[in-house]
C-alpha cells in the first residue's frame, strides 16, 4: 500500500485569476511584499499496488485521466510506502 500525494497546479502560461485576487488581498491587507500568486490542488489518496512503480503508473494514470485537465495544469507527485499500522 502506498501514500500519493498529488499537486495540482496552472501551467504558467495560464492566468491564475483566483491567485490574482489572493495577491490584491494580501496587499490590501498590508503584505506588500507579496507576489505570483497561484491557486492549485493538493490531493492524498491510498494505492494498494505490489510495487512503487505500479503504484506510481496508477496515480499517474489517475492524474492524467481525471484530477488534471492536461491542457491547463501541470502535476506532481510522491509516493511513500505506508507501514502494516498505518493501512486503515
Amino acid at each position: 500500500m502506498y501514500k500519493a500525494t498529488i499537486t495540482i497546479t496552472l501551467r504558467p502560461s495560464i492566468l491564475d485569476p483566483e491567485g490574482k485576487t489572493v495577491e490584491q488581498s494580501l496587499h490590501q491587507l498590508g503584505y506588500e511584499n507579496v507576489r505570483h500568486v497561484r491557486i492549485g490542488k493538493h490531493i492524498e489518496l491510498k494505492v494498494d499496488a505490489e510495487t512503487e512503480e505500479k503504484a506510481g503508473e496508477t496515480v499517474d494514470s489517475v492524474c492524467s485521466r481525471l484530477l488534471a485537465n492536461p491542457v491547463m495544469e501541470d502535476y506532481s507527485l510522491t509516493l511513500t510506502k505506508i507501514e502494516k499500522a498505518e493501512k486503515e
